[in-house]
């Protein structure tokens, strides 16, 4: 289980995603200041106890049509290896010291519990509370469609879609074979059933106005 500290960070998150998002082939807002707002998400936990995982999502600024952005991220007590070109930055954490923070597209723990969460061994978290399921996330395997066949993924390599909406993170799902797993980086307001699969997270975000939207945060596919 992980535990969620409630201290401070230097910079704080929203502060390095809004210097992080405008260097990104998918981002669509504004290349200057932008001024993300935090909008919903969830967490996973890591069995090992290790590594903090969370899935939050922002929009850039509070007028009306801000786009929303997912942002996956896992929070490391040390670098991970080979990943440079995924860091997002270093924070100082007030309690557990400096922190070193990647886009979790590219990190095989985040992947491996995504995965999890999709084949139902993993149930999504608060972003806040401790050891509090969020029951706002619903996971919906596909009918004909099952992975839970396979005790766990192994991340291959990340392909950014060539829509810049999604990445794209191939897997190796043992039984299952070689996998997908799209994960959403600009969000749609959309039906549960709107994005075919083998799999689908599907959690929700505030809009500016104060309505709340939901649709996929990421779906697994087979690789045609």
């Amino acid at each position: 289980m992980a535990v969620i500290h409630h201290t401070t960070m230097q910079p704080t998150k929203l502060e390095l995603i809004a210097a992080w998002l405008p260097t990104r082939d998918w981002y669509t807002g504004r290349t200057e200041g932008p001024e993300p707002v935090k909008a919903g998400g969830f967490r996973l936990n890591d069995p090992a106890g290790e590594v903090g995982i969370e899935f939050m999502t922002v929009t850039d600024g509070t007028e009306e049509g801000a786009l929303a952005y997912l942002v996956p991220m896992t929070y490391r007590g040390a670098p991970l290896e080979g990943a440079e070109h995924a860091l997002i930055c270093t924070s100082e954490h007030g309690v557990l010291g400096t922190r070193w923070i990647y886009d979790g597209a590219h990190d095989p723990v985040l992947v491996g519990q995504l995965y999890a969460l999709l084949s139902g061994r993993a149930e999504a978290q608060d972003q806040s509370l401790d050891d509090t399921p969020d029951r706002t996330v619903s996971v919906f395997p596909a009918e004909g469609g099952d992975v839970s066949g396979a005790a766990s993924a192994e991340l291959v390599r990340v392909v950014e879609g060539s829509d810049h909406t999604d990445a794209v993170v191939r897997v190796s799902g043992g039984e299952a074979g070689e996998l997908a797993l799209r994960v959403r980086r600009v969000l749609r307001d959309a039906d549960e059933g709107d994005a075919p699969g083998l799999g689908r997270v599907i959690a929700e975000w505030r809009l500016p106005d104060g309505r709340t939207a939901r649709g996929p945060y990421a779906v697994v596919e087979p690789v045609l």
